[in-house]
C-alpha cells in the first residue's frame, strides 16, 4: 500500500491559545514576542496582524512600525507546551507513527490506520473536529501520498483549513508554475541562485534538471525529485536524543559591558540547559559559548568535555571561554550542551572523581554560585531556581541583574 500522510498545523497558535483564553483580543492585531520598547522579534502573531505585513522572525521595531495599534505580548511557553501536549495527544491517537515538528506541528502516517483514502478522510476531519472541541482550537490540516504534499496541502487553505493531493501527478499539477520556494528546503539563497540562472518556477526546475544539480549539486538532485513529486521519506518519530544540541540564549534590552553581570547570567543559562537536559534524559559530550557584540559581531566558542548534564560543569567551561574573549559591549550571550547521549557511558574514575563525589564538589560549588547571586542582587535565586526556565522570568530576571549593576556602580 502507498503512503498515507497527514499533516496538521496549528493556526497562529502562540495567538489562538491567548486569543482563547482572552475573548477580548479576537478580532485583534495579536503579536507575540518582544514588546515594542525591547530588543527582540516577532514570534508569531494573529491573522489580523499579518495583514499590516507583520511576521514570524520580524524585528519587533518594524512589526510597530507596520502595526503600531497592535497588541504586544511576550509568550508564555509553559501554557504553550501544556496545550501542545493535549494536541499532539489527540493526533496520536489516530496515527501509526507521529513525528513532531514543533509543538503546533505534526505529520501522521495513517497507512495502516486508515486503510483507504476514505478512512483517511474521516480520521483527518475528525482530528479538526476534536482540536476544536476539545481545546477551542482550530487547524490546518493536509492529506496526501507523501510529506512534501501533506506539508503543502495544510498550507494551500490556511487558517482552519483542508485540502487533499492524493498522487504525484495532482502535486506537480497544482506547483508546476508556481515560484520555486513552493518546494521544501528552497530557502532565499537557494531562491536567488536558481532565479540568476534563469529558473524561477518549478516547471523551470523539470526542464533544466541538469542545470539544478550543476548549482546545487546534492540538494539539487533532491529538488528536481520534489519538482516530479517525488518524496518517498518515511514518518519518523522524534526521539529527544536525535537532538543535536540544547541551549539557552537572552538578548539584552540595552549592551552590557560588566563582563561580571555576564558570568553572573552564564550561572542562570546553564541551570536552563541543566534542567532541559534532565527533563530528556541527555548529556552532552561538549559545551559552546556563544556572543553578540553590540556591533552584531557574532562569537562562537565550543570545547569538549566529560559526558555531563551538569550545570556546574557548563558554567565553570562557558565562564572559562567568556574570560578568554575580548571585552566589549555585549547584545547577546548564550550557552548549551552539544554532542548529546542518552546513556551514561563507562569510563574508570580518577582520583579525583571519586574524591569529588566523596565531598560532593558539584553541590558545594553550585550553592557557592547561588549565594553569590543571592549577595549581589539581593534575590533568593536558590529557591527559585524552578522558575527561572520560564522564558519570561528568565528575561526579567537577567534584565533586573543588568539594572541593578548598573545603578549599584553609577
Amino acid at each position: 500500500m502507498d503512503q498515507i500522510i497527514i499533516h496538521v498545523d496549528m493556526d497562529a497558535f502562540f495567538a489562538s491559545v491567548e486569543v482563547r483564553d482572552d475573548p477580548s483580543l479576537r478580532g485583534k492585531p495579536l503579536i507575540i514576542g518582544s514588546l515594542p520598547n525591547e530588543r527582540g522579534v516577532v514570534a508569531t502573531c494573529s491573522y489580523e496582524a499579518r495583514k499590516y505585513g507583520v511576521r514570524s522572525a520580524m524585528n519587533i521595531k518594524e512589526a510597530y512600525r507596520r502595526c503600531p495599534h497592535g497588541i504586544y505580548m511576550h509568550p508564555n511557553f509553559y501554557k504553550y507546551k501544556a496545550v501542545s501536549d493535549k494536541l499532539h495527544e489527540i493526533w496520536d491517537t489516530y496515527a501509526a507513527a507521529s513525528q513532531t515538528i514543533a509543538l503546533d506541528e505534526a505529520y501522521l502516517d495513517v497507512t495502516e490506520t486508515a486503510k483507504t483514502w476514505e478512512g483517511a478522510r474521516v480520521i483527518a476531519r475528525t482530528i479538526k473536529q476534536r482540536t476544536l472541541n476539545e481545546l477551542g482550537l482550530t487547524c490546518s490540516v493536509g492529506l496526501a501520498y507523501s510529506k512534501t504534499a501533506a506539508k503543502m496541502a495544510s498550507e494551500e487553505k490556511k487558517p482552519n483549513g483542508y485540502f487533499e493531493i492524493p498522487s504525484a501527478e495532482a502535486f506537480v499539477k497544482l506547483i508546476i508554475d508556481r515560484d520555486v520556494r513552493i518546494l521544501y528546503t528552497v530557502g532565499a539563497k537557494t531562491a536567488e541562485k536558481l532565479h540568476k540562472a534563469g529558473i524561477h518556477t518549478v516547471r523551470d526546475i523539470q526542464t533544466n534538471a541538469e542545470e539544478v544539480i550543476r548549482l546545487c549539486g546534492k540538494h539539487g538532485r533532491w529538488l528536481t525529485q520534489l519538482a516530479f513529486g517525488i518524496d518517498d521519506r518515511k514518518v519518523t518519530p522524534y526521539r529527544p536524543e536525535d537532538a543535536k544540541s540544547i541551549g539557552r540564549e537572552v538578548t539584552f534590552q540595552q549592551d552590557v559591558s560588566n563582563y561580571t553581570v555576564l558570568q553572573d547570567i552564564l550561572v542562570l543559562l546553564a541551570v536552563c540547559v541543566e534542567q532541559r537536559a534532565k527533563r530528556v534524559g541527555l548529556k552532552g559530550k561538549g559545551v559552546t559559548l556563544k556572543l553578540t557584540y553590540s556591533d552584531m559581531k557574532q562569537i562562537s566558542r565550543s570545547r569538549t568535555v566529560l559526558l555531563t548534564d551538569s550545570a556546574v560543569t557548563i558554567y565553570q567551561e562557558t565562564s572559562q571561554m567568556l574570560e578568554q574573549l575580548e571585552q566589549r559591549p555585549v547584545r547577546l550571550i548564550g550557552l548549551g550542551l552539544y554532542n548529546l547521549s542518552g546513556e551514561d557511558e563507562e569510563r574508570q574514575l580518577t582520583f579525583e572523581d571519586m574524591l569529588a563525589d566523596d565531598l560532593k564538589a558539584d553541590a558545594r560549588i553550585r550553592e557557592t554560585l547561588l549565594s553569590r547571586l543571592q549577595e549581589r542582587y539581593g534575590l533568593d535565586f536558590a529557591s527559585n531556581l524552578d522558575k527561572i526556565y520560564n522564558y519570561e522570568t528568565l528575561h526579567k530576571t537577567v534584565e533586573y541583574m543588568r539594572k541593578y549593576r548598573r545603578k549599584y556602580e553609577l
